[in-house]
């Protein structure tokens, strides 16, 4: 997947074959915000104004911006996965949050 990161908020990208641009929409919150550029500057640049422009007029308008996500996660998994999961955070010295969160992030390939 393509995407851009900036201030905390992850766009998705996407080429437009039809009009031969960038298109991007920002991932993970409810808001539509898009934007698109020619050029990865240009792209770059939009996906920097839209995300600014989102939080300057949230600011104004006294609705809060809405928050990519909140880095906590809740899962329910079978209780074999559970011991086994915690049986490996154990092994490498790590609770289970910092274990979990390891094995998530290189399955995001982050």
């Amino acid at each position: 997947m393509n995407m851009m990161k900036y201030k905390g908020y992850i766009a998705h990208i996407e080429y437009d074959e039809e009009d031969r641009i960038f298109v991007g929409h920002l991932a993970g919150i409810k808001d539509i915000v898009g934007f698109h550029g020619s050029t990865v500057n240009e792209l770059e640049n939009a996906f920097h104004e839209s995300v600014d422009n989102y939080i300057a007029i949230s600011k104004e308008t006294g609705r809060p911006a809405q928050k990519p996500y909140s880095g906590k996660l809740m899962l329910r998994v079978s209780p074999d996965i559970h011991a086994a999961v915690a049986t490996a955070a154990q092994v490498h010295g790590k609770s289970i949050n910092q274990w979990a969160s390891e094995a998530l992030e290189k399955a995001a390939n982050i």
